[in-house]
C-alpha cells in the first residue's frame, strides 16, 4: 500500500505544513536503525549503534539549532549545548525502546502505518489523501518517503509501548482529595509594597555610569543583523495561464463527492449534575434522583434553559446549557446516540456518562444531504485554478532554484528571467523586515543561511520564495557613549531597588523584634494593604504579576506568620505577612474531580514512562566508544 502510495505521486508542495509533521518525531529523530559492526560509536545490550547513524543524528541537532539561532549561534554556545552527547543519548534511548517493543511482540502492521500517513492533514487536499503532495513535500524537508515511514512506524510503536507501560496507572480518590484541597486552598496576607521608584532622588555619577557598564555589558549587545535579497514567487499572475475544462471540474466532484457533504447535526440544550466514572453506587443514584427532580420540572412546562442555569454542573450553565449545533461524532456515547434520536421539542430521561447524569432537550435537528455539482461547481473550479496556479508558481522557483543550485548567483539567474530581485533593509531575528508580510518567518529563514548561500524554497502563505544573505553586521557590544541613556537609566533602577530592598529588610527586622506591621510601616512612610483570600496561582488584584509574593504567602502560617526575608518584586520589595487561611468548600470537589483525575493521571503516566525508561537504562549494558561524547 505505501508504495502504491509514493507511485501515484506529484503535485504542488507546501513546505511550511511539513514542519507540524516532523515536530512529531523530534525525539525519534531519523537514523536509519541499520547497524554496522564498521565504525560503531556504542553498543546498547550487544546491538551496534553505527557512526553514520550518529553523524545522522548530530546532524539533525545541529539544523535545529541553526534554524533557532542562525547566524547567531556561537562556539560557546554549541559547546555548552552538548551536541554530540545529546545525539548519542537520543540514539542509545530509541534503541533501548526498539528492544523493549521487540521483547513485548508489538509490531506496527503496514495497513496501519498507511492509515496514520493518510490522516495526516498536511498531506491532504480538501480533507483526502493526495500522494502527490505527499511524494513532493518530503524532499524539501531532506526526507524520502521510505525514511518518514520509517520515522512514523517507530512512532507509533513507542507510542503503543508508552500505552502498555502506563495503562495501569490509576489517581486514587485520596489523591483527587489531596490535589483539591492544595490547589483550592486560599490564604490572605498583609504586605507593604515598597516601591524602587519611590527612591526619585537617587541619581549616578559618571563613574557609576562606567562601572555599570563594564558589569552589564552583555545586556547591550547588538543583535545580528542580515540583509537579504529575495525572489518572491506569488500564484496570481499565473491564474491567468490556467486552463481549466469542465470535464476536470467534473472529475474532481466525482472522485470524492463525500467532501461536500453536510453532515447531520442536532442543536440542544443539557443539564448536567456531575458523577465520576467509579463513584459509589450510592452516590451516582443520589446525582439521577436529583436529576429526575429537575426533569419533572421541565415536563410540567418550566424552561429548560432557566433550569440548566440553576442546576447544572457544566460548563454550558451560564448558556442554558446550550450546546450549539454538532455533527453526532463530536460528542460522546451514548450522548450522540440519544440526542440524535430525538425529535425537536423532546426531552430525554436521565443519561449516564463518564461525565455523570445528563438530561438533553433537542430544540433542532438540521438533515445532512451531498451538496449537488451544480452548486459547489464554482468553488471547485476556484479551488483548482488557485492549486494550479500555485504549482505553476512552484515550478518557475524550482527552475530558478536548480538553475542557481551550483553558482549560487541568484542575482543573475533573476536578471536572465527578467524577474524582480529585491532586496531588504537590515534587520535583526526577530525583524520587521519592510515589505514582507510574514516577517517573523522570513527573518528565521534568512538567519538559517550560510554566507552566499540561497535558500531551499520557502512558503510563507502567500506564494514562494528565495532568499540570499546579501550582506551582515554581527553581534557587537556598543561603546558607552552609544547607549549612556539606557546605562543611565538602568543603574539608576538597580540603586533605587538596592535602597528599596534595605528598607524592606529593615521594616521586616522591625516586626520580626514584635513592632506592629501598619505603624512600622506608616512610620517609614509606607502603607500596609491586606489582600482578600487567594488560592495558588490566582493573582489579586494589589498583587497582580507578582507570583512570588502569592508564593511566599502559602509557606506562611500562624506559627510563622512572616517571612526570612522580604520578596522580591517586579516593582522593588514586599514585606508579608500572614493574617488567614481557609480551607476549600467541601462539596466543591464532585464539580472537579474528572478535571482533577485527568490532570493527575497524565501527571503520573508522564512520571512513570520515565522512571521505567530511566530503569531500562540503569539495567541495560550500554557500552559507548571513548572518542565519543559521554552522557
Amino acid at each position: 500500500m505505501l508504495d502504491l502510495m509514493r507511485k501515484n505521486a506529484g503535485s504542488w508542495v507546501v513546505k511550511a505544513l511539513l514542519g507540524a509533521i516532523v515536530v512529531v518525531f523530534v525525539f525519534w529523530g531519523v537514523g536509519s536503525w541499520t547497524s554496522h559492526q564498521e565504525g560503531v560509536v556504542a553498543t546498547v545490550n550487544g546491538e551496534a549503534i553505527s557512526r553514520q547513524d550518529y553523524s545522522n543524528e548530530y546532524n539533525r541537532l545541529m539544523d535545529q539549532v541553526r534554524q533557532n539561532f542562525g547566524a547567531g549561534i556561537t562556539d560557546e554556545m554549541l559547546k555548552s549545548l552538548q551536541l554530540e552527547t545529546q545525539a548519542l543519548n537520543q540514539l542509545i534511548d530509541r534503541l533501548l525502546l526498539k528492544q523493549a517493543a521487540a521483547r513485548l511482540d508489538l509490531r506496527v502492521a503496514d495497513e496501519e502505518l498507511a492509515r496514520s500517513i493518510r490522516g495526516i492533514p498536511a498531506f491532504q487536499s480538501s480533507g483526502v489523501f493526495d500522494p502527490r503532495r505527499y511524494q513532493q513535500m518530503l524532499p524539501l524537508n531532506r526526507l524520502t518517503p521510505e525514511t518518514f515511514e520509517m520515522m512514523q512506524r517507530d512512532a507509533l510503536l513507542f507510542a503503543k509501548l508508552q500505552r502498555v507501560i502506563t495503562d495501569s496507572v490509576k489517581v486514587s480518590e485520596a489523591e483527587i482529595a489531596d490535589w483539591y484541597t492544595w490547589s483550592n486552598a486560599a490564604v490572605k496576607i498583609d504586605h507593604v509594597p515598597i516601591a524602587s521608584e519611590k527612591y526619585a532622588k537617587i541619581t549616578a555619577s559618571p563613574e557609576e555610569l562606567a562601572q555599570y557598564f563594564e558589569r552589564n555589558k552583555e545586556s547591550y549587545r547588538t543583535e545580528p543583523e542580515l540583509q537579504v535579497r529575495y525572489l518572491h514567487f506569488t500564484p496570481e499572475p499565473y491564474m491567468a495561464k490556467v486552463a481549466l475544462t469542465d470535464a476536470d471540474v467534473r472529475d474532481t466532484y466525482d472522485s470524492a463527492p463525500e467532501r461536500f457533504a453536510i453532515p447531520a447535526t442536532v442543536e440542544a440544550r443539557h443539564i448536567l449534575i456531575r458523577v465520576a466514572p467509579d463513584a459509589a453506587p450510592e452516590a451516582a443514584e443520589k446525582a439521577r434522583e436529583k436529576l429526575a427532580d429537575v426533569l419533572k420540572l421541565a415536563r410540567e412546562g418550566k424552561d429548560f434553559a432557566a433550569l440548566a442555569k440553576q442546576y447544572s454542573e457544566d460548563g454550558t450553565r451560564e448558556q442554558g446549557g446550550a450546546l450549539g449545533a454538532f455533527r453526532k461524532e463530536a460528542m460522546i456515547q451514548p450522548f450522540a446516540d440519544v440526542a440524535f434520536a430525538m425529535k425537536p421539542g423532546e426531552i430525554s430521561e436521565p443519561l449516564r456518562t463518564r461525565f455523570g447524569w445528563h438530561l438533553i432537550k433537542v430544540e433542532k435537528v438540521n438533515e445532512g444531504r451531498t451538496r449537488s455539482f451544480e452548486e459547489v461547481a464554482p468553488e471547485i473550479a476556484n479551488q483548482l485554478k488557485g492549486e494550479r496556479a500555485r504549482s505553476l508558481a512552484y515550478d518557475d522557483a524550482e527552475a530558478v532554484y536548480d538553475a542557481v543550485a551550483g553558482s549560487g548567483d541568484l542575482a543573475g539567474a533573476a536578471a536572465a528571467r527578467k524577474l524582480d530581485l529585491r532586496t531588504t533593509d537590515f534587520f535583526t531575528r526577530r525583524g520587521p523586515v519592510p515589505g514582507v508580510s510574514k516577517a517573523a518567518e522570513f527573518a528565521q529563514a534568512a538567519f538559517q543561511l550560510a554566507p552566499g548561500e540561497v535558500s531551499d524554497i520557502q512558503d510563507f502563505g502567500d506564494g514562494y520564495t528565495l532568499l540570499q544573505v546579501a550582506d551582515s553586521r554581527p553581534s557587537r557590544i556598543p561603546e558607552l557613549a552609544a547607549v549612556e541613556a539606557r546605562v543611565k537609566q538602568d543603574a539608576i533602577r538597580e540603586k533605587q531597588t538596592e535602597q528599596a530592598g534595605k528598607d524592606a529588610r529593615a521594616l521586616l527586622a522591625d516586626v520580626q523584634k514584635g513592632a506592629a506591621l501598619e505603624p512600622a510601616a506608616k512610620k517609614a512612610g509606607l502603607t500596609a494593604k491586606t489582600t482578600d483570600f487567594f488560592k495558588r496561582g490566582d493573582s489579586p488584584p494589589d498583587l497582580a504579576n507578582e507570583p512570588e509574593v502569592a508564593r511566599a504567602a502559602f509557606e506562611l502560617s500562624e506559627r510563622e506568620p512572616l517571612p526570612a526575608e522580604p520578596i522580591k518584586t517586579s516593582m522593588g520589595y514586599s514585606v508579608i505577612r500572614f493574617r488567614e487561611k481557609k480551607p476549600p468548600a467541601v462539596d466543591g470537589l464532585d464539580a472537579e474531580k474528572a478535571q482533577i483525575r485527568d490532570r493527575l493521571l497524565q501527571q503520573k503516566k508522564s512520571k512513570t514512562w520515565e522512571a521505567w525508561l530511566d530503569q531500562l537504562r540503569q539495567s541495560s549494558e550500554i557500552v559507548r566508544k571513548k572518542d565519543i561524547a559521554q552522557g
